[in-house]
């Protein structure tokens, strides 16, 4: 889904969660090397970090984003992650919902 880049403090949702309803979660790590928006790395597929909270037992864990994302533009070989974006994991679909790094960037490229 075409849309904003995202950033380190970005909410995202994992359908199903790791007991079966959704978890919730923020990204709290962008992998090197990076690209810059406003002061902030962009998040790409397969190179960031999300803290996941379990929906039933309240535990936090860590998630790999997958390694999918926007075709048209790529951080050393990763695809960059927008708002709207439905990823695969491993463990399920990681919806990523917001807020933007920055609104002045649009990726316009198909998943």
């Amino acid at each position: 889904m075409p849309g904003m880049p995202v950033s380190i403090g970005c909410a995202v949702l994992l359908t199903p969660g790791l007991s079966g309803p959704p978890d919730s979660g923020a990204i709290i790590a962008v992998l090197p090397p990076v690209a810059l928006a406003n002061g902030m790395p962009l998040a790409t597929g397969g190179g960031t970090i999300c803290l996941m909270v379990n929906s039933v037992w309240g535990f936090p864990y860590p998630m790999l984003v997958g390694p999918l994302g926007s075709s048209g533009v790529r951080v050393a070989g990763r695809p960059l992650l927008r708002l709207g974006d439905q990823i695969p994991t491993p463990a399920g679909v990681m919806a990523i919902l917001g807020p933007p790094a920055t609104t002045s960037i649009v990726d316009q490229s198909p998943p």
